[in-house]
């Protein structure tokens, strides 16, 4: 798991990690994971080709919500909020490009859903990149605005 492109456990449940290659979307399978979300949108430069198709055939179930990097809505936050939410117990992997999207999306997950201590959330990920504006303001969003996507 440690090569795989900026991976995060979150969790038991839930890791993260930029755009994963065939092998690894193996490894995964083998390790019991049986969702995979996909945030990046498909014409991502490092992206896969029929990525439903491939995690389809590895018995793993396949959710793409393509966020827009330059243009993120509150709105595929919160698709993206309820369906994590509406998992619960399975096992489940999340990436986008190089896991940015994922990051920030997660941010507010621990946040509001995990009510997990800032302290406490791992935000190596931002030693890396640094959200532009539009990313800060998506992270800072209140429970009162994702009701009103």
């Amino acid at each position: 798991m440690n090569k795989i492109l900026n991976h995060i456990k979150i969790n038991e449940l839930i890791s993260t990690s930029g755009q994963l290659k065939i092998e690894e979307f193996e490894l995964i399978a083998n390790e019991g994971f049986e969702v995979v979300i996909n945030l990046a949108v498909p014409t991502t430069s490092n992206s896969l080709e029929n990525e439903d198709k491939i995690v389809a055939s590895l018995n793993m179930s396949y959710i793409h919500i393509p966020v827009n990097f330059e243009n993120p809505k509150i709105s595929d936050l919160k698709l993206f909020l309820n369906i994590l939410q509406s998992l619960g117990a399975n096992k489940v992997w999340i990436h986008c490009a190089k896991n940015y999207r994922v990051s920030a999306f997660m941010y507010v997950y621990h946040k509001y859903i995990l009510n997990t201590p800032f302290e406490e959330i791992d935000l190596t990920i931002f030693d890396i990149w640094k959200p532009s504006l539009i990313w800060q303001e998506l992270m800072k969003v209140s429970i009162e605005d994702l009701s009103k996507a």
